[in-house]
């Protein structure tokens, strides 16, 4: 191994700048004593080698319309030394000093402004260094573009009604495909493709099989570039219907259908066309002759189009398009054929070998139609003193001048494929890396002192000891790998073996050193132990070995070695001694029992001993569970021992878990010793499915449970459980209602399950039942117009299946229902209390049956329909309602009935009342505001406030007073234009006075301030009535 020294700057400064050392110690001092890094280069990084291509160029569609005016092919490969690159278009070197518009950017060819008559081609990228030359695949350069329709003006096709017509879109100069659509009449107006319309992405031409008149009109061919996305439009062909009469109808004639023979890529979409005229307007149907259709295939366009996706080779065959009316038909049929571009099922490799062997290569692909074979070395064909036969090459005696790059090419008609390979011809004296070297040997064991050069051609091999050439004998054997073995070793053999290797360009000589020293002991202890779960246990090992060695030890579980990381919670090495070392295994868990090993390992030998720890826990689940027998409410269950890990197994649990159930619970067994292994669950429900396991337990604890047996049900039984929580009552009048609580289908015990319910008129004798079949029935109501309301009965309800009927509930006092209100409510008054409500009152009928739970209150106007008006209802059974939201000033007739759960009872006989007048509120504040102020009291009058015809009467007056700095307002209300104020306190106040009326409050008056001192009397002799002074925050007058 070559290690060098590099010059490398770092912040202006030179790094480790030396000559070539002779030893790795010389390197490591150089660079150690200048405290700069050093940089080791492995034989890997240094290694040489041909061209190796990282990325081969691609087929490239280029846009004559785009922006960028330059195509760019990529290539690039590693080499060591870097390769270098030219390029070949159709076999011909790619020269860029002659052609100005070619460039290389690295491996990259750069065409600028580049041309389809002079660019359109398949390149080829050719990457070589001083070890060969390969070539990439072709890579197809293609031009996008688009040109113009012309100009010229389309002549008219005229047709008969129901005649076929073709319109032809004769495309414009294109690259690649394009994409065909049909406009009518003007854009974007396009024509809907249907089973009488269809346009034909090969030709692009427009097919209506039956021409209508809605179809007269002007067509355009619209044409779009795959690529470019540009799109150009044809000239409008006129279509116009002949008067000379309709066209009768005729049979179907195929005017578009794909080619006899098509040819597609494996993985592709195929799309088969197939279109007829006729009238009338043909159905389009398709079969594979001698197989089958594929089942991903897709009918498109109305069954015009055939589309196979992912076509692969089974695909393959002969596709029939059949057009029918009832005139007749006709048929097409054409071949399918699938290829494959080759595709390698084997490869070359790089080979190195010495001058003079034999090399054998077979590269192998696979393709439709088979590929042939072709050579290439240093990327030309390769023909002199080799054998080829189809995909083999065979050289007899491989010589310096056939090293360089190889090249299998498999290729058939649709593509090629490359394999590349190195040859190297190894030609090199002999050389030893590792020189001399130090072998140490257990005494009486055997040891091997190997000799193994770099040479090519391959060395001959001698042995020697001081100065004399080894024979074999008993103890001393020559391999034929070149090894020396030394059988049953002993001091005498310590010394010195030279290994001798020549060939033809030189020859070298390797020194063994051996030394043989004294067997190594390790004991392990303890050599078996048992704990129990939780505890912890420490093992120790020590070995007994030569000093002058050193020994290193690794601890093993069951074979594999203790990754202290991972398992550092249980586990932890421990370095006692320099020869003793103990490994410390903490909460023990039942996983941790096992073989644990201890290796000592010294230069000389290796010894592993293992210890054994047993490890006492629950037991491990059971075996298997067998049901063995089933009845109604038993079950026979078996199973296998589990592991009892290593202390006795005293009892087993018997559990069971059925859809009922919360989880797994317990069942009730007879006792369970360990010793069993069979045992009957008793107390099951009938016709439950049941899943049963089993638990060991012993002296440490319980187990892990069994694996669930298969689901079983038990047997069927009569019910033994009645319906809970029996009640009644509510329901319509004559109606006894009869109410439960279902029984769970845990305890219906079997199919058919149902209720019946008995009952009979409390003091009669005979019972009348009624079954009730659904399982999931709560409720029976029984319906007799002979008994009057509130008639109690005994009332039971049992159960029954197919096994039988089962108990009945308890005996039960139920009363039919009371029925709905008989009698209306009585005394009803209304009175107005605005002209938008009317306050309704009234008297709950006559006590007894049908009960009112609240009151309807029915209202119309006058002029109106009973039918027409509106109802509301109480909150409860409250006897007073205010209805709102009236007219002013009309008259309305009401209504009041009672209902309950049952139904609604008669209505009241209508009363009237009549809303108050909406009129506005009067315009005319109160004037001439006079007052006279005593102290901390104010008597105010007014002039009264008449009312205008438009406006209501007014009924008294609102004033309003405030003191300044508060917010509160003081209200006083009085029907007479004169009041009395008294002011709480000294301050400033302000009186308004406004009118009021029915129609809501007038404007108010002017202002009147008034300023008072505080705590300040005053008598006077004059006396002030005043008839109405009230706080009133809100009433109504």
């Amino acid at each position: 191994v070559w290690c060098f020294s590099i010059l490398f700057f770092f912040s202006g400064n030179p790094l480790c700048l030396s000559h070539i050392p002779k030893s790795i110690s010389e390197w490591l001092s150089c660079c150690e004593s200048r405290k700069y890094p050093s940089f080791f280069l492995s034989p890997t990084e240094t290694e040489e080698f041909g061209p190796v291509f990282i990325h081969e160029p691609d087929d490239v569609i280029f846009s004559l319309n785009s922006d960028e005016k330059k195509v760019m092919l990529h290539c690039e490969a590693r080499g060591n030394p870097p390769p270098t690159y030219s390029w070949y278009v159709n076999g011909t070197e790619v020269d860029s000093k002659t052609d100005y518009r070619y460039s290389f950017i690295d491996g990259d060819l750069i065409i600028e402004n580049a041309s389809e008559t002079i660019d359109y081609g398949r390149y080829q990228c050719q990457a070589e260094n001083s070890y060969g030359t390969i070539l990439s695949r072709d890579a197809l350069l293609q031009f996008a573009y688009l040109g113009a329709f012309s100009t010229r003006a389309r002549g008219e096709v005229s047709v008969r009604e129901g005649q076929g017509v073709v319109l032809m879109c004769t495309p414009p100069p294109h690259s690649p495909e394009i994409i065909y659509s049909w406009v009518f009449n003007e854009f974007p107006s396009f024509v809907a493709e249907d089973s009488r319309r269809f346009i034909s992405q090969v030709t692009g031409n427009l097919y209506i099989s039956k021409v209508q008149p809605s179809d007269v009109g002007s067509y355009i061919c619209l044409v779009k570039n795959s690529v470019t996305n540009l799109r150009v439009l044809s000239p409008p062909t006129p279509l116009t219907l002949k008067t000379d009469g309709v066209m009768g109808e005729y049979e179907p004639k195929i005017e578009v259908h794909f080619p006899t023979s098509v040819l597609a890529a494996k993985g592709v979409t195929v799309r088969l066309e197939c279109f007829a005229l006729g009238n009338p307007v043909p159905t389009i149907t398709w079969r594979k002759i001698n197989g089958n259709i594929p089942k991903k295939a897709r009918l498109r366009k109305s069954q015009a189009v055939l589309e196979i996706p992912n076509i692969q080779l089974e695909d393959s065959g002969t596709y029939e398009c059949k057009a029918e009316n009832p005139r007749g038909g006709t048929a097409f049929k054409g071949h399918l054929q699938v290829y494959t571009l080759p595709q390698w099922v084997r490869m070359i490799n790089d080979t190195q070998m010495d001058s003079g062997e034999k090399l054998q290569w077979e590269c192998k692909a696979i393709g439709r139609p088979r590929p042939n074979y072709r050579w290439l070395r240093n990327g030309l064909p390769l023909n002199d003193h080799v054998e080829i036969v189809n995909g083999e090459l065979t050289i007899h005696k491989v010589q310096q001048a056939d090293s360089g790059m190889y090249q299998c090419v498999a290729e058939n008609k649709y593509g090629a494929v490359y394999s590349n390979a190195e040859l190297k011809i190894l030609a090199s004296p002999p050389l030893f890396v590792t020189n001399p070297v130090r072998v140490i040997a257990t005494l009486g064991k055997d040891v091997s002192l190997e000799c193994k050069p770099r040479a090519s051609p391959k060395p001959r091999i001698t042995w020697r000891r001081a100065d004399r050439k080894l024979q074999p004998n008993k103890r001393i054997t020559l391999l034929r790998n070149n090894t020396l073995k030394i059988v049953n070793s002993s001091r005498a053999d310590e010394g010195n073996y030279v290994c001798r290797a020549e060939n033809q360009l030189g020859s070298a000589e390797m020194t063994a050193i051996l030394w043989v020293k004294e067997a190594m002991r390790v004991v392990l202890s303890p050599s078996r132990v048992e704990v129990t779960v939780g505890e912890s246990v420490v093992l120790s090992c020590k070995a007994t070995h030569d000093t002058s060695l050193d020994v290193a030890f690794q601890w093993f579980f069951n074979q594999k070695p203790i990754d202290f990381q991972q398992d550092g919670s249980h586990f932890e090495y421990i370095q006692t001694q320099v020869s003793t070392v103990d490994l410390m295994i903490r909460s023990i868990l039942l996983k941790h029992a096992g073989k644990y090993g201890c290796r000592a390992q010294t230069s000389a030998d290796t010894v592993l001993t293992e210890a054994e720890l047993l490890v006492r826990g629950p037991p491990g689940p059971p075996g298997v569970v067998i049901v063995e027998e089933i009845t109604d409410t038993t079950a026979t269950l078996s199973w296998t021992r589990g592991l009892d890990n290593h202390s006795p197994i005293s009892t087993y649990n018997l559990q069971a878990r059925s859809p009922f159930s919360l989880g797994w619970q317990t069942v009730k067994t007879d006792p369970v010793t360990g010793d069993m292994e069979s045992a009957m669950a008793v107390e099951l429900n009938p016709w439950v499915e049941y899943e049963f396991r089993v638990v060991a337990s012993n002296a440490i604890g319980t187990g892990d449970p069994s694996t669930p047996s298969r689901k079983v049900r038990t047997k069927e039984a009569v019910p033994a459980i009645a319906p809970s929580n029996v009640s009644g009552g509510n329901g319509r009048r004559h109606e006894l209602v009869i109410s439960w609580e279902p029984v769970s289908e845990e305890f219906q015990n079997g199919e058919g399950f149902g209720y019946i319910v008995a009952f009979r008129a409390n003091g009669t004798r005979g019972w009348k039942e009624k079954m009730v079949t659904s399982a999931d029935a709560t409720m029976y109501k029984y319906r007799d117009e002979t008994f009057p309301p509130l008639t109690p009965f005994e009332v039971k309800v049992g159960v029954y299946n197919n096994k039988g009927d089962g108990p009945f509930s308890k005996v039960v006092i139920i009363h039919s229902a009371e029925g709905e209100p008989r009698e209306a409510p009585s005394d009803v008054k209304a009175y107005s209390i605005s002209s938008s409500e009317i306050r309704v009152s009234w008297k709950p009928p006559n006590p007894g049956p049908g009960r009112p739970r609240a009151y309807e209150v029915s209202y119309w106007k006058e002029s109106e329909q009973e039918e027409s008006g509106k109802k509301q209802q109480t909150v409860k059974n409250e006897t007073s309602m205010v209805l709102t939201g009236l007219e002013g000033n009309n008259i309305y007739l009401i209504t009041v009935k009672g209902f309950n759960n049952i139904g609604q009872g008669p209505d009241s006989a209508p009363i009237t009342a009549k809303t108050r007048k909406s009129r506005e509120s009067p315009a005319q504040p109160p004037n001439n505001l006079m007052w006279i102020q005593e102290g901390n009291n104010i008597s105010l009058s007014w002039d009264p406030v008449k009312a205008k015809e438009n406006e209501s009467d007014v009924i008294g007056y609102m004033v309003l007073l405030k003191q300044e700095g508060r917010g509160h307002i003081q209200v006083t209300r009085t029907i007479n234009p004169s009041t009395m104020l008294s002011l709480p306190e000294g301050g400033t106040y302000t009186i308004d006075v406004r009118a009021l009326s029915e129609g809501g409050e007038g404007a108010f008056s002017s202002q009147v301030r008034v300023v008072t001192s505080s705590g300040e009397r005053r008598h006077t002799h004059l006396i002030w009535t005043a008839l109405l002074l009230v706080l009133v925050p809100s009433a109504s007058w």
